[in-house]
Formats: structure tokens, C-alpha cells, sequence
């Protein structure tokens, strides 16, 4: 009994010495001819996908303006404070400036003097022109000395209304009027106080019914802009409520501060929700103008020398080329670089595989 367990032990020891040796030889033989099995290869997808972004923005009223004083005068009366809601070309505030006004009465005095004169002339010149009309009753001359008198009396009308125009203009800018529908933000004068003459503003007006939206969406990301996209945008003001916009206008133009590019989407404010000035939290959904290459995120190798993918060619060689990343939408990873829809990469790339190994055409899928 003894001696058959003995037998039996050293049959088993040969047979896996020659098991192990067998798998070594195999193994040396694989490398040897260069061959990687079992390798999934895919192809790349071309596609033209949205993609969304965050990015934020800036809420500022449709107009603002700051108004100031023409001329210098004196605040006589205020109508409006802060928090006023006033129409286009109401009345703010009124000025006294004595001079101006004096200024205006004589001119109207002198234009009222010389309207006088003209009608004066008209009805002499008509009289005689009915009298001339019986023979030898009024001389030639006489006639036209009162036509002459009339167009005297006539210019000198016209240039005292020309005179009169600027005091009277003056004196319509001390009534300080609303250039457009918005609301009072700032009312920085009081009864009494000496304005104009390069003074700081009087009120600060601002249109908020409707806002501008102001987002500067980055470089990489300006070929996506299109007319007639929307944006949805929260505010930390109104916790749990998205606003919805669409864009108004684009400057086309890659700005130097920043390299982005700045847009605007006008937001309707009707109901007085928003304020205007409020920071705000930007979702937009971007899609590239035209198809570009998708292919899973486990195909993209990073190197010190770069970013690659591994591609198989018509010999079932493995070749580098070389890739720039661009967007990244779940498992897939959108390439840019010599590639097209009919390559086959290898699917789960590693640095380990290396050019011109040749891939076991029973691992293609």
C-alpha cells in the first residue's frame, strides 16, 4: 500500500511539472508572435447630440439712465422718491432759474412785437393792392413800397421766433421729465438745492418690467449659440422657481477679456417678480453646428506625449493617432483628430498595448 501512494505521488508531481512547462511554453510562444487576443474593438459614432451647461449670469434692467440737470437752477418742486413707478414724460421734477425765464418773456415780448408789425404791413399792402385796382388811384410805387415793408416786417417776424426758440427751450428744461416707463431707483436731490452746471444726477431711472439677462458663454462653447435658443435660470431671491428666456441678441465677436463670448436674452418682468441686478444660475442646451466623433470614454488613452486613441488597421495592426478631447456626455467621449465612422479602436486602450502588434482577427466584434 505503501509503495503504490508513493508511485501514484511522483506520477502527479511529473504531470504538473509538465502542465506548468507546457503553459510557460504556450505563453513564451504567444509574446513571441506578437498577437493580443481578446481585444473589443468599436467603431466611432458620428452624432450631433445637446449638452447642457451651468454657467452664470446677470440680470440688469432693460434701460437705466441716470438723469441730470441741462441748466443750472434750483430745484422749486419734486414729484416722484424712490420706488416711484412713473410713465414716459411725466413730470419728475420742476427747476427756477429767473434769468432763463426772464430771458424767455422778452423774447416772446419781442416776437408778439414784431407779429404785430407783420399783420400790420399785410393789411396796409392789401388795401392798397384793392385801391390799385381802380386806375391811376394808388402809384406803382406806393405799391411797392408796402409790398416792401411787408417782407421787412415778415423777416424780422422770422428771426424773432428764431431768437425766441432758444430761451424758450431753455425754459422747457426746467421740467425734468421721465425719457421712458420704469421706476425711481434713486433720488438724490431735495427742494432748494442748486443743480446742474456738471452736478451730480438727480434720479437714477430704470426700466424693470423687462430685464436683460447677460451671460459670456466661454469660447469653446460659442459655436453651439444659435438664434432662438433658451436658456432656464433660477435666482437665489426666488428659491425653487426657473424663468425662462430666449436669446435677443449676440455680439458675435469673442471678447478679449475673458475669450468669451457675451450674449443677452430679455426676460419679461410684468408681474414685478424679478428685481433687476440679480446674480442668476444659467442652464443652457447646447448642441454643436455640425456632427462630430463619439467614442466610448474607455477608448482615450492620457500620455505625457499626449492623448490618444488606438486604432486597428487593414493588417490588424494597432496604431496610435493622436486625439483632442472635446465634450463628454456620459460614457461617451467626443474626439476631434484623424478619425472617421469606418476605423476600428480598440475599446478599452491602455499604454500597455503598443504600435504594430498585431490583433487576433477572432477578437474583432
Amino acid at each position: 500500500m505503501y509503495k503504490i501512494s508513493k508511485s501514484l505521488t511522483f506520477i502527479l508531481v511529473t504531470t504538473l511539472l509538465l502542465i506548468t512547462a507546457c503553459s510557460k511554453s504556450t505563453k513564451q510562444e504567444t509574446q513571441e508572435r506578437g498577437a493580443t487576443p481578446n481585444l473589443e474593438i468599436v467603431s466611432p459614432v458620428s452624432d450631433q447630440p445637446f449638452y447642457t451647461i451651468n454657467l452664470p449670469g446677470e440680470l440688469k434692467p432693460y434701460e437705466e439712465v441716470e438723469i441730470h440737470a441741462k441748466i443750472k437752477g434750483f430745484v422749486k418742486r419734486i414729484y416722484v422718491d424712490r420706488g416711484s413707478f412713473v410713465k414716459k414724460g411725466q413730470l419728475l421734477a420742476v427747476l427756477e432759474a429767473p434769468e432763463i425765464t426772464q430771458q424767455y418773456l422778452s423774447a416772446k415780448s419781442n416776437e408778439n412785437k414784431y407779429n404785430q408789425e407783420y399783420l400790420f404791413a399785410q393789411q396796409a399792402y392789401e388795401r392798397l393792392k384793392n385801391a390799385a385796382q381802380t386806375g391811376g388811384a394808388v402809384a406803382e410805387i406806393e405799391l411797392d413800397r408796402a409790398l416792401s415793408a411787408l417782407n421787412g416786417a415778415q423777416a424780422a417776424l422770422e428771426a424773432s421766433n428764431a431768437q425766441s426758440g432758444i430761451p424758450a427751450q431753455l425754459n422747457s428744461y426746467l421740467r425734468i421729465v421721465a425719457p421712458f416707463d420704469g421706476m425711481i431707483v434713486e433720488r438724490k436731490i431735495s427742494e432748494g438745492a442748486l443743480v446742474g452746471d456738471n452736478t451730480e444726477e438727480l434720479f437714477n431711472l430704470a426700466q424693470t418690467n423687462k430685464l436683460r439677462l447677460t451671460i459670456a458663454i466661454p469660447e469653446k462653447y460659442s459655436q453651439s449659440v444659435h438664434k432662438g435658443m433658451k436658456v432656464n435660470f433660477t435666482v437665489n431671491s426666488i428659491p425653487g422657481k426657473s424663468f425662462e428666456a430666449e436669446l435677443s441678441r449676440s455680439a458675435s465677436v469673442i471678447q478679449k477679456d475673458g475669450r468669451a463670448l457675451y450674449t443677452e436674452f430679455d426676460v419679461i418682468n410684468s408681474k414685478g417678480e424679478l428685481n433687476g441686478g440679480e446674480y442668476a444660475q444659467v442652464q443652457l442646451e447646447l448642441q454643436r453646428s455640425d456632427e462630430t466623433m463619439w467614442v466610448p470614454a474607455s477608448s482615450v488613452i492620457h500620455t505625457q506625449s499626449g492623448t490618444f486613441v488606438l486604432k486597428v488597421d487593414d493588417q490588424q495592426k494597432i496604431k496610435k493617432v493622436h486625439i483632442t478631447e472635446g465634450r463628454r456626455i456620459d460614457t461617451l467621449q467626443e474626439i476631434f483628430g484623424m478619425i472617421n465612422v469606418e476605423d476600428k479602436l480598440i475599446k478599452n486602450a491602455s499604454e500597455e498595448l503598443k504600435e504594430n502588434v498585431v490583433v487576433n482577427v477572432s477578437a474583432l466584434n
